[in-house]
């Protein structure tokens, strides 16, 4: 069995200007920072010049974020919520890699105003799922409403539930690999 730290991929979803997903999800690889257990990864797709359709032939970028996800083994996802789903550049990001989000967990942290980025993060279950991946129940949420992001007992609660169910996973899915390659 390989005991080394699990590798996470923290990938903020939104390009927009004025976002707080960097914010966000800055916020949330902070809180991996005290755990032996892991090591990440932030990836901002503003970073990454991902084309708006899929051309025929994979572009530099999007060859270096499936080269990306390859060698994560688990994930956690920053969504925000637009129009009760999530934004275009992150269904864009997930469809330039297809086996290399298989067989590894995901785990989600979403805002949005009211659900808290919830409906965003139904929908992207949905594809993961599609994806051969193992989704994480348990999510980080934030209400912009409330005025304060990073302030309560119960986010942190949360982030480490979230951390202990995407680490049991990712090592039981990384031995699961490691002992019969995922193959459907």
């Amino acid at each position: 069995m390989d005991v080394s730290p699990l590798r996470v991929a923290v990938i903020v979803g939104s390009t927009r200007e004025g976002r707080v997903g960097d914010t966000v999800g800055k916020w949330f690889a902070g809180q991996t920072e005290h755990r032996e257990d892991l090591v990440t990864d932030l990836l901002d797709l503003v970073d990454f010049d991902l084309p708006s359709g899929l051309p025929e032939h994979p572009t530099h970028d999007m060859k270096r974020f499936a080269r990306l996800i390859d060698e994560a083994e688990a994930f956690v996802v920053v969504t925000p919520e637009y129009n009760r789903s999530f934004p275009a550049s992150l269904k864009q990001a997930i469809d330039c890699a297809y086996d290399e989000w298989r067989a590894k967990p995901v785990g989600f942290v979403s805002y949005g105003y009211r659900s808290q980025g919830l409906y965003a993060v139904e929908q992207l279950r949905t594809i993961f799922t599609e994806l051969h991946t193992v989704t994480m129940r348990d999510t980080v949420a934030f209400n912009l409403l409330d005025g304060t992001l990073f302030d309560s007992d119960g986010q942190v609660q949360a982030v480490t539930t979230l951390l202990d169910a995407l680490a049991w996973w990712g090592l039981a899915l990384r031995d699961a690999r490691a002992a019969r390659p995922y193959v459907c």
